[in-house]
């Protein structure tokens, strides 16, 4: 997507709330100035004024006050509209460089203000941010709807489309003209008249909507904490216990432990709660987010959202909101991505019966006198681990620190993209709360510098739930070279003051996973700002592809070390590890691939025939959905589809990505040196890094791999038997 259009997809990320990795638009320090912007230098609005100080310049994260939003955005606005008339009007032959690129170069002030918008949306939410969010919403909208059906535009950008000077242009230059062409043709560029008229008004209630979902979600994660006293804390490991205690006193409980409505709260509670009562309470606050029937219920605004979807892709020609949204993508359809579910699904759930099964006998042998219910499937899953691999997850825990870790990504980094982090002295760079810290990336060989990589790790009040990547400002090169500022943001629960975070294996793959994201940004080497612009179904990829290098016995064997004796983790303990890798597999999936399959159902159904609850409930049904699993994000607070459009029909694009990933692991593991081969991971950085979207992700990734990725090895991976269709 252009600049203008990057813009667009920031303002699905900073209304959004859920999408994995959230690509901030393109904020720049050093772009020649637009005959629009030449004011730019004398902005009071901090907001607004080009990144001063080190590295290419940072954004003032100190000096941002939620007083000058409004106004910054505004002026935003009205700047980049002023620079897009001058493009729509210019009277010279529409050309390349007179239209596609100079879209690419404005609205740099519009980008360096969502840059801002982010962090309060994101990091620093607020009652008084959500007035304002829930105030700019339609506007923001209505804004950019002005510019995709901005007809003299849209002229001048069919006009280099479909030019002859096309074929004269670099591969990344006409794929960004015709990303640019499709953005406005699949965004009612093509309409006339009141249907014209009619998208418009759709678009701003969707926005609207969007923001309402997600401050609904927000809301119910602030205001439903389970209180807990000493007396109710058997099982709980010391690690937990503590980290609920100091969650408690920051809430004003001082004689209490608060176990917060988080996944990094909820999860291990109920993986090691005695309490089953409890653990019911949990998991009911926790899957009940949006569904309480109070204000803050979502299950209307779910309604509504499908309506208009439907109603504005009707408009376009497409019989339901899936097609329109995949026509672009991998799948190309929604038959497409549910043929993938499919294949894996049936395996999936025999997995759970099975897993279900052996929780269900130790729970007989132990005279618990239970069936098996949701809040329980963590508790004896667990169980499970012990007895059928001696594998405990608390013991597994004691080896994995948050600072180690990170470490190890480092170390990753450094063996595969040739990278070296280096902390940046605090101060130095401005971070908006004391817990981001900074670090310097630079190339090994030549010191050359690449960016920045920010580090905000830890759950706090006003800070969304989740684990995130996003960027501050992008790699580019079109006007002048930019370098990259990057950041990771996860909810772990802080250790106590003085000891280390410890984290789940889980998360530590969650971690790995986000800096895939962060490695993506900084590894690029594209042109332009369209070039960032991801293809959903393949954007988790690269980061999932990450997680493996958690497993390799040089992560394993330096950065996995006890946390009080610095003792590296037992070998005996590694080959448990391994030898459960697959284990819970069918829980994993299950829940995943129920929220994705339900997704593409909500979005290929006529939406009058849909009450969400009782769709949910049904459809789950149909499909055979076991009833000791619920949906990873139950809908009335699946942010990823309900809070933006990010991942809307596209939440499948996670297993997608995942095929491709079992598919490129496999690469490695046949390669001689393993995970660290040199020609393997050289073109893993060329292929499916640094070109970002300036290659089709099809043709990308069959010259890294010779082919076309097969669905195989993700069964193989999961230890699910090989589909029948199978070649």
């Amino acid at each position: 997507m252009g600049k203008f259009k990057t813009s667009l997809t920031a303002i699905a990320v900073v209304i959004a709330l859920g999408a994995c990795s959230q690509q901030a638009p393109e904020s720049t320090s050093t772009e020649a100035p637009s005959a629009a912007s030449t004011e730019q230098a004398q902005f009071d609005n901090v907001l607004l004024q080009e990144f001063k100080g080190p590295y290419g310049g940072v954004p003032a994260f100190d000096k941002m006050k939620l007083e000058d939003l409004k106004p910054a955005l505004e002026k935003a606005m009205a700047l980049n509209l002023e620079e897009i008339e001058a493009i729509a009007n210019n009277e010279a032959p529409p050309t390349f460089e007179n239209v596609i690129v100079e879209m690419e170069r404005a609205g740099a002030e519009l980008s360096r203000v969502f840059t801002y918008y982010g962090i309060w949306s994101a990091n620093k939410s607020s009652a008084e941010f959500r007035e304002i969010q829930a105030e700019m919403s339609p506007k923001l909208s209505a804004f950019f709807t002005q510019i995709t059906q901005n007809e003299k535009l849209f002229a001048r950008v069919r006009a280099v489309y479909e030019s002859d000077a096309l074929k004269t242009l670099t591969p990344e230059e006409q794929r960004i003209t015709w990303m640019t062409y499709n953005n406005f043709a699949r965004n009612g560029a093509t309409l006339d008249g009141d249907a014209k008229k009619r998208y418009a008004e759709i678009n701003q209630e969707l926005a609207t909507l969007h923001t309402k979902f997600s401050n609904n979600i927000l809301a119910d994660e602030e205001n439903y904490v389970t209180y807990i006293t000493e007396a109710q804390l058997d099982g709980l490991p010391a690690s937990f216990v503590k980290a609920a205690k100091a969650a408690a006193e920051a809430r004003g409980e001082a004689d209490k432990y608060a176990i917060t409505n988080t996944r990094s709260s909820m999860d291990p509670f109920l993986t090691y709660s005695t309490n089953r009562e409890l653990r019911e309470k949990v998991w009911r606050t926790y899957y009940n987010r949006g569904d309480n029937a109070d204000d803050f219920d979502n299950n209307e605004i779910i309604k509504r959202i499908l309506t208009l979807r439907d109603e504005r892709v009707e408009l376009l020609g497409y019989e339901n909101y899936a097609q329109w949204r995949l026509e672009d993508r991998m799948a190309k359809s929604p038959e497409n991505a549910m043929d993938l579910m499919m294949k894996v699904w049936p395996a999936a759930i025999a997995r759970v019966e099975e897993e279900v099964a052996d929780m269900q006998a130790i729970a007989d042998e132990e005279g618990a006198d239970i069936t098996i219910a949701p809040w329980d499937y963590r508790f004896y899953a667990e169980k499970v681990r012990q007895a059928k691999y001696d594998l405990d997850s608390n013991e597994v825990k004691q080896y994995l620190q948050l600072d180690k870790l990170r470490e190890a990504m480092f170390y990753v980094a450094g063996r595969l993209f040739n990278f070296n982090f280096t902390p940046v002295e605090e101060g130095k760079v401005p971070v908006f709360h004391d817990d981001v810290k900074v670090w310097e990336v630079t190339d090994k060989d030549s010191g050359e510098h690449i960016g920045l990589w920010y580090l905000d790790p830890f759950s706090r009040k006003g800070k969304r739930s989740g684990a995130w990547a996003t960027t501050y400002r992008s790699y580019t090169t079109f006007d002048g070279k930019k370098t990259v500022l990057s950041s990771n943001n996860s909810n772990f629960v802080k250790g106590a003051e003085g000891e280390a975070t410890l984290i789940s294996w889980d998360d530590a793959e969650t971690y790995f996973h986000e800096f895939g994201h962060a490695l993506h940004f900084l590894s690029s080497d594209v042109e332009y700002p369209s070039s960032h612009s991801g293809v959903r179904d393949y954007t988790e990829f690269q980061s999932q592809l990450l997680e493996r290098w958690l497993t390799t016995d040089e992560v394993i064997n330096q950065f996995l070390v006890h946390h009080e004796t610095g003792e590296p983790i037992p070998a005996s303990l590694v080959e448990k590890i391994k030898k459960a890798a697959t284990f819970n597999e069918g829980f994993k999936t299950t829940e995943y691939m129920a929220s994705a399959i339900m997704d593409l159902k909500y979005h290929t159904t006529d939406p009058s025939k849909i009450e969400p609850d009782a769709f949910e409930r049904e459809e789950l049904k149909k499909l055979n959905m076991p009833e000791e699993i619920v949906m990873r994000h139950r809908s009335p607070h699946f942010g990823h589809v309900f809070s933006g459009e990010g991942y809307a029909a596209a939440y499948y694009g996670y297993m997608w990505a995942e095929v491709l990933t079992a598919d490129a692991a496999e690469a490695f593991m046949e390669a001689p040196g393993g995970f660290y081969d040199k020609e393997v991971g050289d073109r893993l950085v060329k292929y499916l890094f640094s070109v970002r979207n300036a290659m089709d992700p099809a043709e990308a990734y069959q010259k890294f791999r010779g082919r076309d990725a097969k669905v195989d090895a993700l069964m193989r991976d999961r230890g699910f038997p090989l589909p029948k269709d199978s070649e």
